[in-house]
């Protein structure tokens, strides 16, 4: 087996790890788009027109990103995307923390305000810390085993169209 092709494996499995993260919060909060606002509301950042904004377009924006990367279609750019949430996501833990909020993530569903000491602020941006390195993986080596990207690229290249595979 090449070295190539290892790293091709390690990268399917990045790239299904964060689609299965993806598809899985997003159908979580889009099965309960109220409890969905409650969790949104609850990191008191938003005004209340753009929290409302926001609950009912993240669940299908992760799921967009998770659909996209089970397919392989467009890895590196939705590997962008999906990092850069991640990082609204630590972000918006941290700064609950910072201000004392008592609040669950909302991120696999619940959310909102929780008793003192039931925070899990450390563990919430650790797990967040890990799906941003699968993100990080896919962004310097997006090339991955079963991707649909891979069949349209080779495609190009037989079609004597001079394009290049990844």
């Amino acid at each position: 087996m090449t070295r190539g092709r290892v790293l091709d494996g390690i990268g399917t499995l990045a790239r299904l790890g964060l689609a299965a993260v993806w598809l899985a919060s997003g159908l979580i909060k889009a099965l309960d788009p109220a409890q969905t606002y409650v969790a949104v509301r609850a990191y008191d950042v938003l005004p209340r027109e753009a929290v409302g904004v926001v609950a009912g377009v993240l669940p299908w924006f992760e799921l967009a990103l998770g659909v996209l990367l089970l397919l392989g279609i467009g890895t590196r750019a939705v590997a962008w995307l999906s990092a850069g949430l991640l990082l609204v996501f630590v972000a918006g833990v941290t700064q609950a923390w910072a201000r004392g909020l008592n609040i669950d993530c909302g991120c696999f569903g619940g959310g909102g305000a929780v008793a003192p000491g039931q925070t899990q602020y450390v563990q919430e941006i650790l797990r967040d810390t890990g799906f941003l390195l699968l993100a990080a993986w896919l962004i310097v080596r997006p090339r991955t085993l079963f991707a649909v990207e891979n069949r349209l690229a080779g495609s190009l290249v037989t079609s004597g169209s001079g394009a290049e595979r990844n």
